[in-house]
């Protein structure tokens, strides 16, 4: 994906990565703020799921409007070719199935920055807890629906989902650790046409690879 070497491996990560990395993290920073009095069990007991719900209109925003945006220069072009064209290009790559560090932190960086200017530890730290939690079921779930096979009819439901995403309709499913945002949203479902085109005459073939992150 990129010429310069380090840039290429720093683009790689293993998917056990995201989860040694924020579980840690996480569980100590939640643990601290139990043990110091910063927040209790009962305001985390409802922030951490507020959180959760937080990310996962994230999760849709940022794929549908950011990882979907190409913009019209070849700078904005080549953005999305390698913040998620990579992705559709080659879905099967394994090293690139979850998010690298290196835009991961700073995301996080930048929200818990916001949520500390707010104040009111309280309540923003288990929210911020329930955010990162959130992403990274997204992360597990993302690269479960590509590199295993599932067992339930929810994963076979999501894997399908999502893979419509990317052999069909990649302008529709957005949703990857649900499916249910997309049809709150009226983004969900197949190809509309048999012919190739979408109900309002666009091409709907995928991206890439027979032409295939989500």
């Amino acid at each position: 994906m990129f010429e310069n070497a380090f840039l290429e491996a720093c683009s790689k990560v293993h998917p056990a990565v995201p989860f040694l990395f924020y579980g840690p993290l996480t569980l100590g920073l939640l643990g601290w703020g139990l043990y110091a009095g910063r927040t209790t069990v009962g305001t985390s007991a409802l922030f951490v799921p507020l959180g959760l719900l937080t990310w996962i209109a994230m999760e849709y925003c940022i794929h549908r409007y950011f990882f979907h945006w190409e913009g019209n220069g070849p700078f904005t072009r080549r953005l999305h070719e390698i913040v998620h064209g990579y992705h559709h290009k080659y879905p099967d790559d394994e090293r690139r199935l979850v998010m690298p560090l290196g835009a991961s932190v700073p995301m996080a960086i930048l929200i818990g920055g916001l949520l500390w200017l707010v104040g009111h530890p309280a309540q923003t730290l288990p929210y911020f807890i329930g955010i990162v939690w959130g992403y990274m079921a997204y992360d597990f779930i993302h690269w479960s629906t590509h590199h295993r096979t599932p067992r339930t009819a929810w994963g076979k439901q999501l894997r399908a989902h999502h893979m419509a995403h990317h052999y069909a309709t990649p302008d529709r499913n957005f949703g990857i650790s649900n499916r249910w945002v997309d049809q709150l949203a009226g983004s969900g479902g197949r190809r509309r046409k048999h012919a190739g085109k979408d109900a309002s005459g666009h091409d709907a073939r995928p991206m890439g690879r027979s032409s295939v992150k989500a």
